[in-house]
């Protein structure tokens, strides 16, 4: 008797974590299952959450490691406040994640860990899986699936002779194919990233492959899930789309500034969470130009990037927040000098070591201000994962423009995310142009003859911006000195005039302010032009804005938007869009540094909404604060209750 079909349900969007000791592959098998999404067509964001110790200890709960796909058949703006699946391999990560659930979630546990020893490091007292019906139920409001993963797996692989310990690895493959059943993901992307990632070890190879394909067939067979799940593809601009991840998306940004500035690119680093992977991956790009350079320490690593910029190539440091610390002296350096230079933060939760795994945007005010001195330094932060590496083609064109150092600000959630990303094309690159001088700038004198007598001064201006010429060392003629010490204006020797010293002090402020006149007007999301309430941030507050906006309009009400990429200079029409609005809020997570920006400029009564948790913010907390704000601007009543949180994305 043929097996009857099970009944498939249309879902327009699903949130899944996978949860479980960080040697139990769940960042893989979230990637995986995110590399499946990408295929298949869905719009899709990821959180990657990991602990920062190199090996915690394993069953505990701060050695858990997730990762949150948020995917749809519509666009969405973020991973996601709540899972709708936890995938749990163990007690300690079901402990760590229940909490974030909803009531009505599904519960995938692994039964095979949940021993005495391995509950009592998760802090249960007893197993919650046999408390279901009792009264002290934990699990009552969820649908709980409890099943012997780890089992399943060895059984699967037996025939490929492994040890227990070495068969019962693949069980995240056996996972990731049960939920690749459960939503229809197309299942030969994965079989071929295994076969290319242990083709050196066939019995690994197969045996994860096996594993995957057990999951898949125990999800089609058995009883326990009577319902499969179909997402549809969302509707997407036409172009040609990859998955792309926050810093390989700004690594592919940086590559690209070189080749439409036409500069070899030097990328002076220090190894450091959890900007590593940009250095990983323009180390692969040698045949752009690229070269690559680890240094023994943050200060070296800037100084290096400092001398290549020095020698007319494009100079690139990357670190994040206790880096930028160290580089500070450097940066100021190159300040004076004037020379372009990209300075990388992926901000990390502070201070000092901090929470290196987890998100934050708290170094606002370090880029604004953290040098001696008066030394002004332009800023621009991506909003998503896939912007960061328009960003960096941004901060190219700036400092290569003005001869400048630039910050780009990314952070955890944008480097370590992911979403699909419509690959540009090279004609869409803007036209970024070094101008090295090629001769001398300045007549000393008229000889009688008629003819005249120059020299090269490195520190005459350009009219419109304000940038000082580069000169490449050793073009003849154009012999000149920098360094750290003031320099006198235009002919750039060293110079301890009072007068002096205050006229390129302004003047270096002045040229950063010129930036301003290069930025596109300020995109404003006001669709009723009736809102008495602004929203406004920065960086990757960008997803959790808009999905809290979308609640709040969805309820019936009026709010706007708008978002910065550019935060020194601030654009010039930001001052008359603030001036709009009876209210402004600024969601930030830090403890209110765009505010305390946007107050001192503008002189706006900026009100903040600041979490810093090392996560993102939760787009319906979000939403209930923008509701509240709005109800003060209008004197009525907001309810955002009938809006659901499956309705925010």
């Amino acid at each position: 008797m043929a097996q009857q079909a099970k009944k498939v349900q249309q879902l327009d969007r699903v949130i899944i974590r996978f949860a479980g000791d960080s040697g139990d592959g769940m960042q893989l098998t979230g990637d995986r299952f995110t590399a499946e999404s990408a295929a298949f067509g869905n719009d899709l964001v990821t959180l990657p959450n990991f602990p920062a110790e190199i090996r915690a200890p394993q069953g505990t709960l701060p050695g858990v490691s997730s990762f949150q796909v948020h995917f749809a058949d519509h666009d969405i703006l973020t991973a996601g406040d709540a899972p709708d699946v936890l995938v749990a391999m163990n007690p300690a990560a079901l402990r760590a994640n229940l909490g974030d659930l909803p009531k009505g979630a599904t519960i995938i546990v692994d039964t095979a860990d949940f021993t005495a020893r391995n509950l009592t490091k998760a802090g249960y007292a007893d197993n919650p899986l046999d408390k279901v019906g009792e009264p002290d139920d934990s699990l009552g409001e969820f649908t709980v699936h409890a099943v012997d993963l780890t089992g399943m797996t060895v059984a699967a692989v037996k025939e490929f002779g492994l040890s227990r310990k070495d068969a019962s690895r693949a069980k995240n493959m056996f996972a990731l194919g049960l939920l690749s059943w459960m939503y229809g993901r197309p299942t030969e992307t994965t079989v071929a990233f295994l076969e290319r990632r242990f083709a050196k070890v066939a019995d690994i190879r197969d045996a994860n492959i096996t594993a995957f394909k057990a999951g898949w067939n125990f999800g089609e067979t058995t009883e326990t899930f009577a319902v499969q799940y179909e997402v549809k593809p969302a509707p997407m601009a036409p172009g040609t789309y990859r998955n792309i991840s926050g810093n390989l998306a700004l690594a592919y940004g940086l590559v690209a500034g070189g080749v439409a500035s036409g500069l070899d690119l030097l990328l002076g680093t220090y190894p450091i969470t959890p900007a590593s992977d940009i250095l990983h991956e323009l180390s692969k790009h040698k045949a752009f130009g690229v070269t690559t350079f680890q240094a023994e320490d943050e200060i070296a690593g800037i100084g290096a990037a400092i001398g290549a910029s020095f020698a007319g190539k494009l100079g690139v440091t990357s670190t994040s927040g206790p880096g930028v610390a160290l580089k500070s002296e450097a940066i100021g350096l190159a300040v004076m000098t004037e020379l372009p230079l990209v300075v990388v933060d992926v901000q990390r939760g502070g201070p000092s070591t901090g929470l290196p795994t987890k998100t934050e945007q708290a170094d606002l005010l370090q880029a604004m201000f953290g040098r001696n001195g008066e030394a002004p330094v332009p800023i621009v932060a991506p909003q998503s994962p896939g912007d960061c590496f328009d960003a960096a083609v941004e901060a190219v064109r700036i400092a290569v423009t003005y001869r400048t150092p630039v910050f780009l600000l990314s952070d955890g959630y944008l480097a370590n995310g992911s979403e699909p990303w419509r690959i540009r094309e090279v004609d869409e690159l803007p036209s970024i142009d070094p101008a090295f001088a090629t001769e001398p700038n300045h007549v000393v004198k008229v000889r009688e003859d008629g003819t005249e007598e120059t020299e090269f001064w490195p520190y005459l201006r350009d009219e419109e911006t304000l940038a000082r010429p580069w000169a490449i060392p050793g073009t003849p003629g154009l012999e000149h000195r920098i360094g750290g010490l003031e320099k006198g204006d235009g002919h750039g020797n060293i110079s301890y005039d009072p007068g002096n010293h205050d006229f390129m002090v302004r003047t270096r402020q002045a040229k950063v302010d010129r930036i301003a006149a290069s930025l596109p007007p300020l995109e404003v999301d006001d669709p009723s032009g009736e809102a008495k309430v602004l929203v406004i941030g920065w960086g990757s507050t960008y997803g959790p804005i808009g999905a809290g906006v979308r609640r709040v309009r969805k309820a019936g009400f009026n709010v706007a938007q708008v978002h910065l990429r550019h935060l020194n200079p601030f654009p010039n029409d930001l001052g008359d869009i603030l001036k709009r609005y009876d209210k402004v809020l600024v969601p930030e997570m830090n403890l209110g540094q765009l505010s305390l920006l946007l107050r001192g400029k503008y002189l706006v009564d900026a009100i903040g909404y600041n979490h810093v948790r090392g996560l993102p913010l939760k787009a319906a907390e979000l939403a209930e604060a923008i509701g509240q704000l709005v109800a003060d601007a209008e004197g009525v009543s907001v309810d955002l209750t009938p809006t659901t949180a499956q309705e925010v994305s």
